[in-house]
């Protein structure tokens, strides 16, 4: 890849950054990029990720396979990027629960050090533009539902390692917003709310992929507690299309905005719209909290986001319904010969 700045007769390409792009989301955000032509660059270490979420081979993608901070560190002073896109991070409830050492310095020190990063390596001499993906696991316990970007947010103890990650992605935002103020680095802060779809794996607690996995095999589909518990679920095919959009809008810049769906659904009905809809022959089984993860851990019971920011900065609307989601992650499953 030429160096940037050198001279040709061709336009210099816009160069965007995608961190964790390996992995689910950040893979159908690099396909996004791809499309319009731009140069993109993957940094990936594939704890999570998969090499072959991405394209083969590809003129303007370049994949990175390496820990971020070493990769950043390795970075020249000739990598510029206009774009930055934050999507590394250690990811899921049962990888939180099991490894919570190193959720939280993944998530905290990898966002400062990207965040440093950033702020010397944007074109013009300033701060490369910068969307830090975060979490609807911020809003804790929730003081109100549905849940807007300023409300006031409650945490359970440190006693319960599911609250480390809510905490380590609140600290990621304040590190954006904090440069975002200083002048250091333009931010957006995108808080996605239980984002599906092809490439999602069960295998760190995501509840779609794992109920359509085992609707396949005709095994239980296993639901924590009650069942009562609800959530709302967007397709990334709506999401990732959306990043692009909120970074490059100056009403964003700066600003915390939920992504996501506000059709809310019980945990319960999920698992039996996953039934019916694959015409499945498995049973819903109801697993006690304290059987599926450690004792003490605690659920909230309602996730909903208020969507009144996203519409009014760039007309987000998640528009894939849950049932073509469920169809086409059966449909990815199948193809790759299993969960």
């Amino acid at each position: 890849m030429p160096t940037p700045g050198a001279d040709t007769n061709e336009p210099e390409p816009r160069r965007v950054l995608v961190t964790g792009g390996a992995g689910f989301i950040g893979s159908h955000l690099v396909g996004h990029l791809l499309d319009q032509d731009v140069s993109v660059t993957v940094v990936d270490d594939l704890s999570t990720g998969r090499r072959d979420n991405l394209p083969g081979a590809h003129e303007r993608l370049r994949f990175i396979e390496a820990d971020l901070a070493h990769a950043l560190e390795a970075f020249g002073p000739g990598e510029i990027f206009h774009e930055i896109y934050h999507l590394a991070a250690a990811v899921g409830v049962q990888l939180v629960i099991d490894d919570p050492i190193r959720s939280i310095e993944i998530n905290v020190e990898q966002t400062a050090a990207l965040l440093r990063f950033a702020s010397a390596h944007g074109a013009n001499g300033g701060g490369a533009p910068t969307l830090i993906a975060s979490s609807s696991e911020v809003y804790g316990k929730g003081s109100r539902c549905p849940f807007g970007e300023d409300d006031d947010v409650v945490y359970g103890p440190s006693t319960i390692a599911r609250w480390s990650y809510a905490q380590a992605k609140a600290v990621d935002e304040h590190l954006a917003l904090a440069h975002a103020h200083a002048g250091s680095v333009p931010t957006v802060v995108a808080r996605f709310f239980n984002t599906i779809g092809p490439r999602q794996v069960g295998s760190y607690g995501m509840v779609v992929p794992r109920f359509v996995g085992a609707a396949l095999a005709g095994e239980p589909l296993r639901v924590h507690g009650d069942g009562t518990q609800s959530r709302c679920f967007a397709d990334v095919r709506d999401v990732a299309p959306a990043l692009p959009r909120l970074l490059r809008s100056p009403a964003c810049r700066g600003r915390v905005l939920n992504v996501g769906s506000d059709r809310e659904i019980s945990i319960r009905e999920l698992a039996d719209l996953v039934i019916t809809t694959l015409s499945s022959s498995s049973a819903v089984a109801t697993i006690p909290y304290s059987e599926a993860f450690a004792s003490g851990f605690e659920d909230l019971q309602r996730r909903v986001p208020d969507l009144t920011r996203i519409r009014a900065a760039i007309g987000f609307e998640a528009a894939i319904t849950l049932e073509q989601t469920i169809q086409d992650v059966a449909s990815w499953i199948q193809d790759r010969g299993g969960p």
